[in-house]
């Protein structure tokens, strides 16, 4: 035990000159003062332009998905709905691509560049969809890939949705090291990436949010030219901020400059992603709480330095759906529309049931990726094996009911489904506070630098943050 302590503080004393070697990117570069640094810069000279990731995806299979109309949903949702309202809604179908979910326009970036660099293989540390990603897109480049997936609680059950993806990364080509919850994820990946020396297709990387740009680009294009106008909203699942990020800059740097981009979570308040005791007992691996609270506040706590996906810089609305509520807007896909997909972006889905009631009935809101099932990823597993975790599953309100970790409350009728808005001026907050201790900072002492990187860094101007710094003097 002691000698395996001591391995590891000296990896993790290593971390950063780890993660250098393996990415190729001088974040000191992009650095200002305090706790400022140039997103755009860095965006800039690191990614690759929009022209060259189209390039790069339509090469290897990745990307043209299908814009999809759910007519049917669109119908139920206007039966809720006052009189003239009820947007049509519109789904990406990202499952065609090459491993089944919009992860591949990541993955198909660092692929490319790794190979360009040199490097003989990639590696990624994930539960889920981004292993499989990078498990193709590597094998597309001939490289190889190792996936360091955290799996297990210390009894050694993994849930059936990540057991799936292990499996789906393993037919693909990969290398799966499975560890358990908490700090053994990143010091086995940091362990790998440096006897390695392979690449790593981390989500954050500005290669990665480029990637996911095309999907933005893709959504605006289709949208002006088949309706002559942008969506008046996309709502993206929001976990470490990437999906949502990328999306983003594609549509603006498409033009649909004033589309509302929305996030949405599933609502795992009360578990700890890193709890031994909790990790079983959520049934989502992704797209919730867990992930998007924490990375919209300290997007920096990613396995990069300076990570690319911050979502405050481009979010306008952020709502929290149930468990429950996502479970049933999956089998609503399933039985209207014939689409049988994976959870992810259904948490997606039930927020732009819920929106599309409030708008006018020619306005377009678009849910802006599904992503394939598997037999892990399926609910009725998914919902199997909370039962055996001692979770009740019952039919109710989700809204008033439900108790992350005690029970999944299934809604009684569309009519349950609702959503709870983020108070995004909470989350701006939060962040400040991080920088300010990350940085040892004083609110008062800030420069104009400093606020100027705040104005974009949370996506309002100069007096709104003046005021959210008082809060901290």
């Amino acid at each position: 035990m002691k000698d395996s302590m001591s391995n590891y503080d000296k990896v993790m004393s290593r971390r950063q000159e780890i993660l250098d070697k393996a990415l190729g990117i001088d974040f000191d570069a992009y650095e200002l003062e305090g706790i400022a640094f140039d997103y755009e810069k860095m965006m800039e000279e690191c990614a690759y332009p929009l022209e060259e990731a189209i390039k790069v995806q339509t090469e290897n299979g990745v990307g043209n998905t299908p814009l999809v109309e759910l007519k049917n949903i669109t119908s139920l949702a206007r039966k809720y709905a006052p009189k003239g309202k009820g947007a049509r809604i519109f789904v990406k179908d990202e499952s065609c691509n090459v491993s089944g979910s919009f992860k591949e326009r990541r993955a198909s970036m660092s692929a490319y560049h790794a190979k360009k660099k040199g490097y003989k293989g990639l590696i990624a540390a994930t539960s889920g969809n981004f292993g499989a990603a990078v498990a193709a897109q590597a094998t597309k480049q001939g490289l190889n890939c190792i996936v360091v997936q955290e799996c297990y609680d210390s009894k050694q059950v993994g849930q059936p949705e990540i057991i799936e993806k292990a499996r789906k990364c393993e037919a693909l080509g990969a290398e799966v090291i499975q560890t358990t919850v908490g700090p053994e994820l990143f010091f086995e990946s940091l362990s790998v990436l440096d006897e390695t020396g392979y690449f790593n297709a981390s989500l954050y990387t500005p290669f990665s949010i480029a990637g996911v740009e095309t999907l933005g680009y893709e959504i605006a294009r289709e949208c002006q030219e088949r309706f002559n106008k942008y969506p008046e909203a996309v709502i993206c699942t929001n976990a470490g901020g990437g999906n949502l990020t990328g999306t983003a800059r594609g549509l603006k740097k498409t033009g649909a400059k004033e589309t509302r981009i929305i996030g949405a979570s599933v609502n795992l308040n009360g578990l700890h992603m890193a709890s031994d005791h909790d990790f079983n007992r959520k049934s989502f691996t992704t797209g919730h709480t867990g992930f998007g609270i924490p990375f919209a506040t300290y997007p920096d706590r990613s396995d990069v330095l300076r990570s690319a996906a911050r979502p405050l810089r481009y979010v306008d609305e952020y709502y929290l759906v149930e468990q429950g509520e996502v479970f049933y807007i999956t089998e609503m896909l399933a039985q209207l529309e014939g689409y049988e997909r994976g959870p992810a972006g259904n948490t997606s889905l039930a927020v732009a049931f819920k929106l599309a009631q409030t708008m006018n009935e020619d306005e377009i809101i678009v849910v802006n990726e599904m992503e394939y099932t598997g037999a892990g990823k399926h609910i009725n597993p998914q919902l199997s094996f909370a039962r055996k975790n001692g979770i009740e599953i019952k039919f109710g309100n989700p809204k008033k009911e439900s108790i992350n970790g005690k029970n999944i409350i299934l809604p009684r009728s569309p009519k349950d489904i609702d959503i709870d808005a983020v108070d995004l001026n909470h989350l701006r907050n939060s962040y400040i506070k991080t920088m300010l201790n990350t940085y040892s900072r004083k609110a008062s002492e800030l420069s104009i630098v400093e606020k100027e990187y705040l104005v974009n860094e949370l996506n309002i101007d100069m007096d709104k943050v003046e005021e959210l710094l008082k809060n901290f003097e």
